[in-house]
């Protein structure tokens, strides 16, 4: 073994790719990137091991600085194989172009070295101390998620204001050194160690103890798959599910809000069960309704880990006040408040992560459970519509968006929305009491909100009758919810928050100079609901793969919570930088989207008893998606051609659905299936055509002119 010596010194950056060993004990490892081919397909090499590179040390000898070019990174292979991951610097051995393993000897104070895995990754620091020469000796390891807060000083952060410190190991003999699961780290791409001491020490064996997505035994096995003609959007997809298996945590391990920044650690109980969906990886690691919205959809396209939101909507439900309120989070009090936190719009959240869930499961005994609950939770949100037909929020906790209060088009949108799915669930149990109660509301704030709110000179919902604020989220929200009264409404927003992007992405100006990719996930939603499936393609390639993947102070691989117009990691509603998270379940809309609304396999019966397959390409030549639901497979493979799509979909046997298909005026189509040949054309209704009453099972599409 050849040993380098770090004496007082800072080394940065040591880039690295990711090997994937292939036999037990399977490790992970950083090595140097290089390239090869795997038949005709470009793939992100891992250099072949030389000798056994899974015991392999670390070595900031020849130090390869940060190599991994932009998109080399394989998104399908983010999670890892094993539960190990080891990093492995690469040397440059002059007598030879393969990676040799190597170790590191520590001498005098301020020697440090940093490490790159080349994506986030999650869990507890492991490593040997081979040596020790001295007394007092003390090493230490901060993490960061993005390159902009690389320190071997200090992490990047957790809490509202300053930075964590490192996680300080005494090192008073040779041995084993390990971190306990309370002191893992919930995300970093980058990891510095320090030895601050005036002695010496000699470190291999250093590796991670992978913890994320607790409850996977391979956590790269995806029920889900997806694949375009877009690689900028296969990358999305990937990375999206990739973020949800970072946000998936161990249940004792929550909460990273209001400690200290001496001693930071994870150990929150937050709920019931093995694993839960969390926010963030890093922070807050609590249970947020309006994330689970966006989240729990993409986990079910990808991994289906579903047991993760069900834990969470337990525990969601478990708080709910006699009133009917459902809490805005669930996990420790965050600051000094300790009383029970309640919003509007998460409420409506904690409804329809209810109705999601059951939609994937088709779990009637856990519906027939909640159901008071849902019905005391939507009967108090009813009570709060006042004589202006709109529901007056009194609540100001929303999504760190500002202006949140009184006739609210984001809130009573979201209402809307709600109060349809109700309908839906009331019939799936088979209690109509207050079905008429809900649809007449519905009908009652659609035409106030039309009435009050909106402004034909912007082609936009005002945020309340006297703002002069145009939301990102109440507009969108107002289109695929179908809060508008016309189809001409819906494309005029579409095109007015088109005209709002800029080379970062779809502005919020309800949180100020900010991209939410939190709202803009429902922006996405809102282009092809209007019709414009090309204009959500382009915001996806534009803003989560050309910025939130491709720029480098990301983690090429899972997506941040937010950031500023001008492209700055600055997200206005926080103070503090480095406190952002780069792996947020609420930022990986696109996952879910890209199927449901791609590639059109959309649910509408419980556990897909009924669904609808709705492809809408937006100009891309190529789209295939499918996952597995409690009845079977879904899967559909589209190809555009001049008249129109050709493809092939299955869905499960037993079920039922429809088939809706753009089409050109004049050509007709030829679908094949179960119930032998069904003709159609030419059309129709304006640019689709529709076939009803399908039976489960497989199904070829062909045009002719």
């Amino acid at each position: 073994m050849q040993l380098f010596t770090v004496l007082g010194s800072t080394i940065p950056i040591v880039a690295s790719g990711i090997q994937l060993c292939s036999a037990p004990p399977m490790i992970l490892e950083a090595v140097s990137s290089r390239w090869y081919k795997r038949g005709d397909d470009p793939f992100v090499a891992f250099p072949q091991p030389a000798g056994n590179l899974c015991k392999s040390q670390l070595n900031s000898s020849h130090i390869l600085f940060s190599s991994l070019e932009r998109g080399t990174l394989r998104i399908d292979n983010l999670p890892p194989a094993c539960m190990t991951l080891s990093t492995v610097l690469a040397g440059q051995n002059p007598n030879s172009s393969a990676p040799i393993p190597l170790g590191t000897v520590f001498v005098g104070v301020n020697s440090s070295v940093t490490l790159d895995f080349g994506k986030n990754i999650a869990g507890t620091v492991q490593f040997n101390v081979d040596s020790v020469n001295g007394s007092s000796e003390f090493l230490g390891f901060s993490f960061t998620e993005s390159s902009e807060w690389i320190s071997p000083y200090e992490c990047d952060a957790t809490q509202d204001s300053g930075r964590d410190a490192p996680l300080w190991f005494p090192i008073v003999a040779a041995g084993s050194y390990g971190a306990n699961k309370y002191h893992q780290r919930g995300a970093f791409r980058y990891m510095s160690v320090w030895h601050n001491s005036s002695g010496t020490l000699s470190l291999s064996n250093l590796t991670v103890n992978w913890t994320a997505s607790p409850g996977a035994e391979d956590p790269q096995s995806y029920l889900g798959y997806f694949h375009s003609s877009s690689e900028k959007l296969n990358r999305v997809w990937y990375a999206g599910a990739y973020t949800n298996q970072l946000c998936t945590i161990s249940t004792d391990t929550g909460s990273a809000l209001s400690l200290s920044l001496d001693d930071w650690y994870y150990n929150a109980t937050l709920c019931d069960g093995a694993e839960t969906l969390v926010d963030g990886a890093k922070r807050d690691r609590l249970i947020w309704p309006g994330d689970v919205v966006i989240s729990q959809p993409s986990l079910f396209v990808s991994t289906n880990s579903l047991d993760a939101t069900k834990t969470a909507i337990d525990a969601i439900v478990a708080e709910q006040q006699s009133n009917g309120q459902l809490p805005y989070y669930v996990g420790p009090s965050i600051g000094s408040d300790s009383s029970f936190a309640w919003s509007f719009t998460y409420h409506l959240h904690s409804l329809n992560d209810i109705h999601d869930y059951y939609i994937y499961t088709g779990d009637i005994d856990f519906l027939k459970y909640v159901w008071s609950n849902y019905t005391l939770g939507m009967n108090y949100i009813v009570g709060t519509v006042d004589s202006s037909g709109l529901a007056n929020v009194t609540s100001s906790n929303d999504w760190l968006r500002s202006g949140m209060g009184g006739h609210n088009i984001e809130a009573n949108a979201i209402f809307y929305y709600n109060l349809g799915l109700g309908v839906q669930l009331a019939q799936a149990v088979g209690d109509t009491t207050y079905v008429q109660n809900w649809t007449d509301t519905a009908s009652t704030i659609q035409s106030a909100a039309n009435s009050l709110l909106w402004d034909a000179s912007e082609n936009l919902f005002k945020d309340n009758e006297n703002s002069t604020l145009y939301p990102q989220d109440g507009n969108s929200w107002a289109v695929f919810s179908g809060l508008i009264s016309s189809a001409s409404q819906a494309s005029s927003i579409s095109d007015a928050l088109m005209a709002r992007w800029n080379e970062y992405g779809a502005p919020a100006p309800e949180a100020g100079a900010t991209v939410s990719p939190f709202s803009s996930g429902f922006e996405l939603k809102a282009h092809y609901a209007a019709g414009h499936a090309d204009r959500a393609v382009n915001l996806m390639e534009l803003m989560w793969h050309d910025f939130m993947l491709d720029d480098p102070r990301m983690t090429n691989s899972s997506f941040i919570e937010g950031y500023s117009t001008n492209g700055s990691l600055h997200y206005e509603p926080y103070s503090n930088d480095p406190r952002v998270s780069h792996a947020h379940g609420w930022s990986t809309g696109p996952t879910s989207i890209l199927t449901f609304n791609g590639a059109g396999i959309q649910l509408t019966g419980g556990g897909g008893q009924s669904w609808t397959i709705a492809p809408s390409l937006g100009g891309l030549d190529s789209i295939e998606a499918g996952f597995q639901s409690p009845l079977g497979t879904f899967a559909a493979s589209w190809i555009q051609n001049s008249g129109g799509l050709d493809g092939d979909f299955e869905t499960p046997q037993g079920s039922t659905g429809t088939l809706v298909l753009p089409v050109s005026q004049g050509n007709s189509v030829t679908i094949s299936g179960p119930g032998g040949n069904t003709v159609k054309g030419p059309s129709f209704n304006g640019s689709t055509v529709t076939v009803n009453n399908l039976t489960g099972g497989n199904y070829t599409v062909r045009w002719s002119s």
